[in-house]
């Protein structure tokens, strides 16, 4: 139905009348409120796309000009009060707003990503830092021993202890990393 969507912007200065019977009306209300639309949103949309079924292309306007245009398009989306309150609570959680939160979830839904928050962005950055700073540690301790060199310090209980910081480091970026995939799929941090 998003397709549809693309007349909104036209002018509706015209009405199309006609008469049902009581049961019709009241499945077509049924219908509207399961759709969380307005009887006359939803009537608008069955005959575009009766018309659009007929051969008939829907009416397209320009698209936007301006900030909104590069942007992207924008999508107006009615929700539950519950599903507000949720939506509200999780964006918050993210550190975002709930329109951004939004935004990101369907794109990440679209593309099967798993977006990174900026702090969660920011916590994998300094870890990647810490193991690059150990990496070229190891790498002066390794060309200074091919070069013959006495490596003093280093010791093995150094090594060791670099070892086993790099695993730790190593499954803490695998911790965040499955945390992140969770919680973008399940909706909670």
């Amino acid at each position: 139905m998003l397709l549809l969507n693309n007349w909104a912007h036209v002018k509706a200065d015209q009405f199309i009348v006609g008469r049902v019977s009581s049961e019709t009306k009241a499945r077509l209300r049924a219908l509207a409120e399961k759709e969380l639309l307005s009887e006359s949103a939803l009537l608008r949309r069955l005959v575009e796309l009766v018309l659009l079924k007929a051969g008939l292309s829907p009416i397209l306007t320009e698209p936007p000009t301006g900030a909104r245009s590069r942007r992207g398009a924008r999508l107006m989306i009615r929700l539950r009060p519950d599903d507000q309150i949720l939506l509200r609570e999780r964006a918050a959680a993210r550190g975002m707003p709930a329109a951004t939160y939004v935004s990101v979830l369907t794109r990440a839904h679209l593309r099967s990503l798993a977006p990174l928050p900026a702090e969660e962005l920011l916590a994998l950055k300094r870890t990647l830092a810490e193991l690059g700073s150990i990496g070229r540690n190891l790498n002066q301790i390794a060309r200074a021993a091919n070069q013959g060199q006495l490596v003093v310090s280093p010791g093995r209980d150094d090594l060791t202890a670099m070892i086993r910081v790099c695993g730790t480091l190593r499954d803490s970026l695998k911790r965040v990393l499955l945390a992140n995939l969770k919680s973008w799929e399940q909706g909670s941090l």
